[in-house]
Order: C-alpha cells, then sequence, then structure tokens
C-alpha cells in the first residue's frame, strides 16, 4: 500500500543510452521509465538508495512526485548486474487509486509441520488480482501440525479482503510428506558394500 514512506520525488531526464546510464548510476541515482493508461513513456531518474530499501518489498507502490504532480506506480520490473546486483534499471507502470492490478506474490510457510515430516513447496508465488494500493507483501501457508500426505493447493491460500485468486485453484502449492529413505538399488549396494567389508576380516581369521 502507498503511504509518506513510499514518497518518491522523481526526476525527468533527457539524457539515453549505457554512458548516460552509468553517469545517472554514478551520481547516486537509477534511470526508470514510466507508462501505462495510454500516455507517452516518462523517462525519470530516482534516488538509488531510497529505493533500495522500498524494492526489498515485492510488488511495491510508490507515489512519486514529479515536477510537482503526484502519480501512483507499480514496481513492474527491476534490471540488476548480474555479478554485482546493482540495480540498473525499473520499469514502472501507472496505476490509480481502487483500481485491480494482476501481479504475482510470495508465498510464505510458517509453522512445523506434525514430527518426523517435511514441507515441499512446490510454488514460491501465486497470481493474484488486488487493488493497487492494497497489494499484500506475501500470502501464508500455515504448516503446524499438519501430517504427511497433505496437499496444500492455491485455493486453500487465504487471501486478502478484495483480492481474487488468478492461478489455477488446484495448483500444488505446499505438499507434507516423509523423508525418502534408501531405495532398493542404494540397499543393495551399502549391503554388498558391508559383505566387501567384512570379507577380509573373515579370511584373515
Amino acid at each position: 500500500m502507498a503511504d509518506d514512506s513510499n514518497k518518491v520525488v522523481a526526476e525527468k531526464r533527457d539524457r539515453f543510452g549505457k554512458g548516460a546510464a552509468r553517469k545517472i548510476r554514478a551520481a547516486g541515482k537509477i534511470p526508470a521509465v514510466l507508462y501505462g493508461h495510454g500516455i507517452d513513456p516518462q523517462h525519470l531518474t530516482l534516488p538509488a538508495h531510497q529505493l533500495s530499501l522500498l524494492l526489498r518489498k515485492a510488488n511495491a507502490v510508490l507515489e512519486l512526485d514529479i515536477d510537482g504532480a503526484s502519480q501512483l506506480a507499480l514496481v513492474k520490473d527491476v534490471q540488476r548486474d548480474p555479478v554485482r546486483q546493482v540495480i540498473e534499471h525499473i520499469d514502472l507502470i501507472t496505476v490509480r487509486r481502487g483500481e485491480k492490478v494482476q501481479i504475482e506474490v510470495p508465498v510464505h510457510v510458517e509453522g512445523e509441520p506434525f514430527s518426523g515430516s517435511i514441507v515441499v513447496q512446490e510454488l514460491s508465488t501465486i497470481s493474484i488480482e488486488a487493488e493497487a494500493t492494497h497489494i499484500p507483501e506475501h500470502v501464508v501457508v500455515d504448516v503446524e501440525g499438519l501430517h504427511d500426505g497433505t496437499h496444500i493447493t492455491a485455493a486453500d491460500i487465504p487471501l486478502p479482503s478484495g483480492a481474487t485468486l488468478l492461478s489455477d485453484p488446484e495448483s500444488l502449492v505446499v505438499t507434507i510428506s516423509l523423508p525418502a529413505g534408501p531405495t532398493a538399488e542404494e540397499t543393495e549396494e551399502a549391503e554388498a558394500a558391508a559383505e566387501a567389508e567384512a570379507a577380509p576380516a573373515a579370511s584373515a581369521e
């Protein structure tokens, strides 16, 4: 949800290309482009440190101040340097209060399953539709006390008020199972190795 902490002063830019982008980043800013709702794309620069903090949350909604005009924007894509992982460029889309948007939200697993069981997370995100200013940071799957064989699908995950599931409701998100034991082949190999070790000892006697 957009709030005072998400207010960002954006500056329009008229310099483009890799050289210009390097100079922008060297000045502690990030090149960005804002588009959507039929407007011409706006090329902007945003403060790098503030953005790095805000982007710790998935699907961040920013309240941009562009030459004194306020504009809500959803972070759509973040390009990072593959080695240093610094932010190189950000794509933003314009949104309006009350407007619904389609996003991928992270799935967080909480709790401990029944003793001896393990949690296997099949999906790390699910797709939902939610109001642009009420996008959840994540959804929660509670596995506390669940037994082996439990399957949790996308339809089983509680969603915040006003949100709608877009993923296939039958998509498997989490399963609870017992740790896999050794296969028959692994058991035979272990037995053969044990017999091989025992053979020299028996000969020595």
